[in-house]
């Protein structure tokens, strides 16, 4: 792939936690079971933009969320979140006054209750610097790029090969 003009790379350094979460709807006839689920997740990320955007303007405590992007695959939803640290992730998760830890409990009650309605599955991936590699080609603007901003791919090398591990170069 060409490394000119048009081809830029993630502006984050340091490390980073990239978190999965999803769902996965058994009985697709029984709504009720499986929506509440389905519901709290919005929920929670649109707290998390509300507080980034309230810790940049010194407003509120930084949780660490960067960004996420939600998906659909054949078996649900799920969304992809990019978080500084996993004592961030996991401070948020137990935070009684946010919204996860309520929408947990009401799902652990539910799923007791119909354990065969819905499952849900996450995946934590804690990345360290110099372990990520990216590229975004002429106008891709998704992903970690899109959470953090983005620089010239030949800040961090021309191939993948010489940008993972690399830093920033003036």
């Amino acid at each position: 792939m060409d490394a000119g003009n048009g081809l830029r790379t993630h502006a984050h350094e340091g490390d980073i936690v990239v978190f999965h979460i999803g769902m996965t709807v058994r009985k697709p006839h029984r709504p009720d079971l499986w929506m509440p689920v389905f519901a709290a997740m919005p929920k929670m990320i649109a707290e998390l933009w509300r507080n980034k955007a309230a810790a940049e303007r010194g407003e509120a405590e930084d949780l660490g969320f960067l960004g996420a992007t939600t998906l659909v695959g054949l078996k649900g939803p799920w969304t992809v979140q990019w978080w500084r640290s996993t004592d961030h992730l996991y401070a948020y998760s137990r935070m009684i006054d946010r919204a996860h830890l309520p929408a947990w409990r009401a799902f652990n009650s539910n799923a007791r209750k119909h354990p065969d309605a819905v499952g849900i599955w996450h995946e934590t991936y804690a990345v360290p610097a110099g372990h990520i590699e990216t590229i975004y080609g002429y106008g891709a603007n998704v992903g970690l790029g899109k959470v953090t901003g983005t620089v010239p791919v030949a800040r961090r090398g021309r191939a993948a090969r010489e940008r993972l591990g690399a830093t920033l170069r003036d």
